[in-house]
């Protein structure tokens, strides 16, 4: 890589140092739609991960404009089941896939390394091995011959020494004599003991929650603001438990695209993500409408649609890891929970302030919370479009890391969060247009359309601030920083809270989405803080040339 610094600095090159280095952000930024090295892996993983990323919400955008031709009180009923759903799922995926993806590119990236040519003593291991690899390619070419039906003796003079053509009688082996070290070979599958216990975890979890959401529903829709003499109640109580159901499929899918992502292969996670979404678009109004079964209709789809992509993926994924590891010791439980209780705390303060202001709209009434819900759907959206820059500078940051690259992993950094922010105001300009002209596709009430139009601006600003929080995500966890995101995101959240419930009683509506704004402009910070002070993980460019 052309911009590549050396680990080991010469002594004749002058060195400069970097006290607060927050002109690390600008390095290169006039590269920044480079399509050098780093740029075509950067591309090469977030592309597919933004589309397998925005297909889920995208998904439940088309269930919510399904269900808001049915009536807004269903639409508002729908919106508050989707909050606690989408809730309890971050709960427990978020810290899952987040651990998962880091350490399955660590062991991925050490393995590889592992398996590479030895040097000094183990020289004659390595020699050993490359003459098996020959001895494989010759009969290869053997092989190859007797299938073309040529005479294979001028290849023998080749493989054979012409000594022993002299002395001995050449016989050519059958076709259907295969090396059982060439079979090995090729059915080879890798280890990776985080991807087992990703697994596990996600099949405790997706029952554990599935449990929780049904015998809790009640409880829990009134915490959000549906009491048992609102009209919301019958329907939001029937789809929240219909998509209970599909938690497992939800959690274990979500693992396996984590594993996935650690191999920097987002590619298959957006193949099974397409094709369940495609699923769920069409069963959405054949249940809705022809089956007739209305907010139940739309649980049942979704439901299925996850199931199957959680097969697609089981199905791949066991073709490349070997999912039954030796034993029970093999499992990283203890790291994963030394780390995932870290992600939980964070993710249960990030996820609380959304559900929060979801719960605060509610409170108003079925309008304001029909229209919450659509601009909510989306900011996410459009939003998690920047996540999957996210994912791949998580997964280059990962190894970076594990390699001890630290240039390649500033410059993997910089780039994804200059991309990110050039995304953000696309995304904004796109999204202020869209929405303002196309809100009637969700709903046709003119109250409901009226609250829209306020809260566009909103959406539409805070693109750009939503792209660096997402993005600056995942650098902390590609460089495992999961105790400072933790914190961090609680001291924020404290703030944000605060602010939704003095901006809410004050400005009502409004005052919702002031809060919001001000919750990501302070989870935006935080990254800016960790990485532009050089602590931490970065504590390297305090004292390191980046030129």
């Amino acid at each position: 890589m052309a911009d590549k610094v050396s680990t080991d600095l010469s002594p004749s090159l002058p060195q400069r140092k970097w006290k607060m280095p927050l002109l690390v952000f600008f390095k290169d930024v006039r590269h920044v739609f480079k399509m050098d090295e780093l740029g075509s892996e950067i591309l090469r993983i977030a592309f597919p991960a933004a589309l397998a990323l925005a297909a889920d919400p995208v998904a439940s955008l088309i269930d919510t404009a399904f269900i808001g031709h049915i009536g807004p009180v269903e639409l508002a009923a729908v919106g508050v089941s989707i909050a606690i759903f989408n809730q309890a799922s971050r709960i427990t995926v978020f810290p899952l896939v987040s651990i998962t993806t880091s350490f399955v590119a660590e062991e991925d990236t050490v393995g590889k390394k592992g398996n590479e040519a030895p040097k000094g003593e183990n020289s004659e291991k390595a020699s050993v091995q490359n003459s098996e690899t020959k001895e494989l390619e010759d009969e290869d070419v053997i092989l190859e011959n007797l299938e073309k039906g040529s005479n294979p003796n001028s290849e023998m003079k080749e493989l054979i020494p012409e000594d022993d053509l002299k002395t001995t009688t050449y016989k050519p082996p059958s076709v259907s004599t295969v090396s059982p070290n060439r079979v090995k070979l090729k059915k080879e599958r890798r280890h990776i003991p985080s991807a087992s216990t990703a697994l596990v975890i996600g099949s405790f979890l997706g029952l554990f929650q599935t449990i929780f959401l049904i015998f809790a529903a009640k409880p829990l829709l009134s915490f959000m603001g549906v009491k048992s003499g609102s009209s919301m109640l019958t329907p939001a109580r029937r789809y929240l438990t219909l998509r209970a159901l599909g938690a497992p499929a939800v959690l274990l899918s979500l693992a396996m695209q984590g594993v996935f992502r650690g191999f920097k292969d987002t590619k298959t996670p957006l193949y099974a993500t397409v094709v369940g979404d495609l699923t769920n678009i069409i069963l959405d109004p054949i249940f809705i409408f022809v089956c007739k079964l209305g907010v139940s209709g739309a649980a049942i789809a979704h439901v299925i649609s996850q199931y199957l992509i959680s097969l697609i993926l089981l199905l791949r994924l066991m073709k490349e890891v070997d999912l039954l590891p030796p034993s029970l010791k093999d499992l990283q439980f203890r790291r994963f929970l030394k780390n995932g209780v870290l992600l939980l705390g964070r993710v249960i303060a990030a996820t609380f302030c959304v559900t929060l202001a979801a719960s605060l709209a509610a409170r108003l009434g079925s309008t304001p919370m029909a229209a919450f819900q659509i601009c909510l759907q989306v900011w996410m959206t459009s939003s998690l479009l920047a996540d999957g820059l996210a994912v791949a500078g998580q997964a280059i940051l990962a190894c970076a890391f594990a390699e001890n690259d630290y240039a390649k992993a500033t410059n993997a950094a910089t780039r994804v969060l200059q991309m990110g922010f050039i995304l953000g105001l696309g995304l904004a300009l796109l999204v202020g247009l869209g929405l303002q002209f196309g809100a009637k596709v969700f709903s046709k009430d003119v109250n409901v359309l009226h609250l829209i139009s306020i809260g566009v601006p909103f959406v539409a600003a805070t693109q750009p601030i939503n792209s660096l929080a997402f993005v600056f995500d995942g650098v902390n966890f590609g460089a495992s920083d999961f105790a400072y995101s933790a914190y961090s995101m609680i001291l924020v959240a404290i703030v944000s809270i605060a602010s939704l419930f003095c901006l809410s009683k004050s400005y009502g509506y409004v005052g919702i989405w002031v809060a919001l704004t001000i919750y990501m402009g302070l989870r935006t910070f935080a990254g800016f803080w960790r990485m532009g002070t050089g602590t931490g993980p970065w504590h390297f460019l305090r004292n390191r040339s980046l030129s």
